[in-house]
């Protein structure tokens, strides 16, 4: 379909489950309330069985790379996630948080540069994290 300028308009669906879509928000809600920078979500459920999204997010610092871990992991608890793994905690440069629906990666700035994990997966689409910042830990006790 022709768009502005004359270039190809491409609209993408997000197909992953309605339900890891609110927890990547309230994932990444969790990740903004602990100061985590550059937050993305991407579908990845057509291109993947293991999960439906993967959310992304930066922390300046190990200490801030293991609180904004441990915001999301209660905040996505308290939404009804169920975490399956846990890895990376003790080094705290690059956290994996699997919780089945979603994935939820914390790097330090320089591991996420070095690894690019958004350009791994920049086919997919990205799921709309405009709600995130109003969806905090704090809204859901």
């Amino acid at each position: 379909m022709p768009g502005a300028g004359g270039f190809a308009v491409t609209l993408v669906t997000v197909t992953a489950d309605p339900n890891a879509v609110r927890l990547a928000q309230v994932a990444a809600g969790a990740a903004l309330d602990k100061k985590a920078t550059d937050v993305v979500a991407v579908d990845v459920s057509d291109v993947l069985v293991i999960t439906d999204a993967f959310v992304v997010c930066s922390a300046g610092n190990p200490r801030q790379v293991r609180a904004v871990v441990d915001e999301v992991e209660k905040a996505v608890r308290l939404a009804g996630g169920d975490p399956c793994r846990r890895e990376g905690v003790r080094d705290a440069s690059w956290v994996l948080l699997d919780f089945g629906e979603i994935v939820v990666h914390v790097q330090l700035e320089q591991e996420r540069v070095n690894y690019g994990l958004e350009r791994l997966w920049q086919d997919c689409p990205r799921i709309d994290l405009e709600l995130a910042q109003e969806v905090s830990a704090t809204d859901l006790v």
